[in-house]
Parts: C-alpha cells; sequence; structure tokens
C-alpha cells in the first residue's frame, strides 16, 4: 500500500509500516510540515496514497466520501502518546486486511474500529 503520514503521526511508524511491506512518504519528509490540510489532502490524492491522521478535519464523511479518495486512517486515541500511536497503526496493519481499506474513511479508537465504504451503487 503506497501511504502518506500527516505530521501529527510519529516518524518511526514509517519506517515500521516499510518493515510491513508498504511504501510510506511522510509530511515531514517531504518538507510539507504547517502546510494547510487541502495541500497534505491534495499530495496524499495526487500520488496515489492512503492517508493517515490524527487531524479530525479529515473526519467529515460529506467532504470526503468513501470512494472519491484512495482512503484516509483516523487516529482517535484517548492519549496519543506516540508509542501507543505506533503500536495501535501497527497492530492494525497486521491484523486486518488493509488492501479492503482503500477509498474508505477508517477511524480507530483503543478497542473500536470502524470503515465507512463507498456506497454500493443500484
Amino acid at each position: 500500500m503506497k501511504i502518506k503520514l500527516d505530521e501529527n503521526m510519529p516518524a518511526r511508524l514509517a519506517r515500521r509500516l516499510g518493515l510491513l511491506g508498504h511504501e510510506v512518504q511522510t509530511v515531514r519528509d517531504e518538507g510539507m510540515e504547517g502546510r494547510l490540510d487541502a495541500a497534505i489532502w491534495d499530495a496524499a490524492q495526487s500520488e496515489g496514497r492512503f492517508l493517515i491522521t490524527q487531524d479530525m478535519d479529515f473526519s467529515d464523511i460529506r467532504r470526503f466520501v468513501p470512494g472519491s479518495h484512495y482512503g484516509v486512517l483516523l487516529i482517535r486515541l484517548h492519549i496519543p502518546k506516540r508509542r501507543s500511536l505506533i503500536r495501535r497503526v501497527e497492530d492494525l496493519f497486521r491484523q486486518e486486511d488493509v488492501s479492503e481499506w482503500g477509498r474508505c474513511l477508517i477511524v480507530a479508537t483503543e478497542e473500536r474500529l470502524r470503515v465507512r465504504r463507498p456506497a454500493k451503487l443500484p
């Protein structure tokens, strides 16, 4: 999977996901820190990348309609420390079939995982 990590995600996560076979770019490595959400979004979409973020702005299902993008994983932990973020995302990528997440909006907490898939056409 081609992934873009938002600047609010730990940098070490890129290496960990890379070891699991994913192609990961980070907002930090690309010098995009501090850019508007729209710029991050446009970069992820133009590169065909699945975005992993903690930014609630990407949770608006009316704006980021499943099926209209390459996918978003929104991490919502009660205490989002680096270790807990890395552990949760790494666990998800080890335990779930992430190949089915393309074009979806996924929200993950410590206990739950909600996957919003594209609407089926009649």
